[in-house]
């Protein structure tokens, strides 16, 4: 995701990088560098033109002061303009507004956006955190709508709020009256999706806003429309009064431009991205966190909580105990791949972490590097898991067919499982416990 964005900054940054001081043509021509890559990544020219002209106030005849080279001061700037436009100060340590849990939600957007699926992701979030959301399908007009969500709902674990009406404004309020007797909060309510000028379907959104009252109005858009994306915000900003926006797909989106024009071109912020088809692939959206990958910086934060969901510090500890106290086996090597898959992709993760600049096919690379370990070790039974040194060469053959390798793909993965074996001793010899990640998130 964002990775032309990224490499655009990255070729900018990279000529100012080794120089002990700025000259007028320096600065010109990395602006220059900075406006091409956001243009190319489809950001709005007023925003590009904006962006830029605040850099070169600040570049032009400024001395770097400190500790700072020149092209840290270009990063450091940069990222600040970066995060601005992203939301800036708006997002808060403890979370974006959207995390404040609002009485009601009201998605809208076009058909196809992602509303319903958005839907069922919110509800995973919100029962995750101790509530009781529930899922309601104003959209009675395309068919099989209703059963979509009811089915969704299921799948989620939580209710999805089911009467006969004529008319969507009389279902919400129906499902407004029922979440307060019940105690369900907050209440989502999935709306039909529609062209932003039908101006028909526009006027049955105000009605039902004006019915319910919703404290939140998302818009769910598909990133990787770029610029109509905007578009599409802007319209249902002027229409409705939209109070957020839910990107969907961002994943996918390799350029960036809507989730960088959205804030500034709109005045309402990103709260949410769809990272992904599984139900548990929304991330809240923080500038600060965003901008550092964009710039390359990597988020550690962010890759600290996915590991804290993925499994709890007394999952930690016990696998700590058993390196520290037993030999650390193949065995053990698989429940770390295992647990590490939880995390995402090896892109997903890769992105995550400072300094790591991998291409993509770098990436796919080492995912089918991955995939092909994991079969290996799982063809093996418990005694060769156990200890390697009894895989002879029958063995191997044997292994080697289950799991779709060679004999020398056998051959080098232990090789380096042995290595791996040597630094985990060494681990045992050292201080920092496996559970202090769950303990010093203050980094």
């Amino acid at each position: 995701m964002l990775s032309a964005l990224r490499q655009g900054l990255a070729v900018a940054l990279r000529k100012v990088r080794g120089q002990a001081r700025l000259s007028q043509k320096d600065v010109e021509l990395t602006i220059r560098q900075i406006r091409v890559a956001l243009l190319e990544a489809d950001v709005n020219l007023k925003v590009v033109r904006a962006l830029t002209q605040r850099l070169s106030k600040q570049l032009l005849g400024a001395e770097v002061g400190g500790a700072l080279t020149p092209a840290q001061e270009v990063t450091r700037l940069v990222y600040q303009e970066i995060v601005r436009l992203l939301g800036g100060s708006e997002h808060t340590a403890e979370g974006p507004p959207a995390e404040c849990h609002p009485a009601s939600i009201m998605l809208v957007g076009l058909q196809g956006s992602g509303k319903t699926t958005t839907a069922g992701k919110l509800a995973v979030r919100f029962k995750a955190q101790g509530l009781r959301p529930l899922l309601v399908a104003l959209d009675l007009s395309r068919p099989a709508a209703v059963e979509q969500l009811g089915i969704l709902a299921a799948e989620v674990g939580v209710e999805a709020f089911a009467e006969s009406h004529t008319s969507p404004i009389e279902l919400a309020r129906a499902a407004s009256a029922h979440s307060q007797k019940q105690g369900f909060s907050p209440v989502i309510f999935d709306t039909a999706g529609r062209l932003h000028i039908d101006d028909g379907l526009m006027a049955e959104l105000a009605n039902i806003k004006q019915a319910v009252s919703p404290p939140e109005i998302f818009l769910v858009a598909d990133a990787m429309s770029g610029q109509e994306a905007v578009n599409i915000a802007e319209a249902f900003e002027r229409r409705l009064g939209i109070t957020g926006v839910i990107l969907t797909k961002f994943d996918g989106d390799a350029r960036g431009g809507a989730a960088l024009s959205i804030r500034e071109t709109v005045g309402r912020s990103i709260r949410y991205v769809g990272v992904g088809e599984k139900l548990d692939a929304l991330e809240p959206f923080y500038p600060e966190r965003w901008a550092q990958r964009i710039l390359g910086m990597g988020d550690v934060l962010t890759l600290i909580e996915k590991a804290e969901a993925a499994f709890t510090e007394e999952e930690a500890k016990e696998l700590e105990r058993r390196v520290r106290k037993e030999k650390f086996t193949l065995s053990e090597f698989l429940q770390v791949l295992q647990q590490s898959k939880k995390l995402g992709s090896l892109g997903q993760v890769a992105r995550l972490l400072p300094g790591v600049r991998l291409s993509e096919e770098q990436l796919e690379a080492g995912q089918k590097e991955l995939r092909k370990v994991e079969a290996i070790v799982r063809s093996m039974t418990t005694q060769e898991r156990r200890d390697p040194r009894v895989l002879n060469a029958s063995r191997r053959r044997r292994i080697s067919a289950g799991s779709g390798t060679t004999v020398q793909d056998i051959n080098q993965f232990i090789k380096q499982f042995r290595q791996m074996q040597q630094a985990m001793e060494q681990l045992k010899r050292g201080k920092l416990p496996l559970a202090s990640l769950f303990k010093n998130r203050g980094l």
